[in-house]
């Protein structure tokens, strides 16, 4: 069963009459009446008796058009909403964003492209770098902005979008915040907020495996970044954190210097996987986009 099939068959139910469902159809007579004799042939029985201008339906074409008339429509509905995709018009894009990267830093490239380009649909899906890896590979996701310490899988395909350096968070009026930069052994004595999340969890680490010497002392760990810093404000310690994540206000950062650690943040999609018309556009815009200094 074709669909141009079913189209021919509705006209001459609405008409009653061969020629002008022809015509209404652009097509000749006789190819339409083809069509519906093989439309018959395909459903087993006669559709219509005709009879010249006394053309009437069967019982079989009675209880076939309503059934029919759902293909018709479920066909148009189909091309209307792919139209709608292809011209970028409520068009989905799925976007995963690291768990540890902060919104300010991105909301000005997502505020721009809403402005650009409003009738694409973002759904942002937070998470660590493996679930995030996991959702690209199944689909899940269309692309991420992540990072990690280790090497990508050959199956990703990965583009640099910025730099950011690692820094100490402070809470206000610390005896550090005079310092433009912040070293390890500038640390002595004080409390750590480890965040657990933290995907270069393992080389801040061995930056500390001597704060025993120092007196440095790991009393809170967490998976939230909202609750490291909020204790960092209270007082309860310090922490390490990427410069563009802070998000409560009265956080006081310095860099972390001596030694430096940074990480590269990257837009990472499978490679090979072609991309949709939102999704492409996604991709030309943050390409191009200039990431404001920090």
């Amino acid at each position: 069963m074709e669909i141009h099939q079913i189209r021919y068959f509705l006209a001459v139910c609405e008409t009653l009459n061969f020629t002008r469902a022809a015509e209404r159809c652009n097509v000749t007579q006789p190819a339409l009446s083809r069509a519906i004799q093989k439309l018959e042939e395909e459903l087993g029985g006669q559709l219509f008796r005709r009879e010249r201008s006394l053309t009437h339906m069967t019982d079989l074409g009675q209880l076939m058009k309503p059934q029919l008339e759902k293909v018709a429509v479920g066909e148009k509905a189909a091309k209307s909403a792919a139209r709608e995709f292809l011209k970028l018009d409520d068009a989905p894009l799925k976007l995963g964003i690291m768990c540890t990267i902060g919104p300010l830093r991105g909301i000005g490239f997502l505020a721009d492209f809403r402005t650009r380009h409003p009738g694409i649909a973002v759904t942002l899906k937070e998470g660590v770098p493996t679930e995030l890896s996991d959702m690209l590979m199944s689909g899940d996701l269309d692309v991420a902005i992540m990072a990690q310490e280790k090497p990508f899988d050959e199956r990703f395909d990965l583009r640099a979008l910025y730099r950011e350096r690692f820094s100490v968070a402070l809470p206000p009026g610390h005896r550090l915040t005079p310092k433009n930069a912040v070293r390890v052994t500038d640390l002595a004595n004080e409390n750590y907020l480890q965040r657990l999340n933290c995907e270069y969890y393992d080389t801040l680490n061995a930056l500390c495996e001597d704060w025993s010497k120092i007196n440095v002392k790991t009393v809170y760990k967490s998976e939230r970044e909202d609750w490291i810093q909020t204790m960092v404000i209270a007082g309860m310690g310090i922490c390490f954190i990427p410069e563009f994540s802070p998000t409560v206000p009265g956080l006081v950062t310095r860099p972390l210097v001596d030694p430096e650690v940074a990480r590269e943040v990257l837009l990472v999609s499978i490679a090979g996987r072609r991309f949709s018309p939102a999704v492409a556009t996604f991709v030309k815009s943050i390409k191009a986009y200039k990431w404001p200094a920090a």
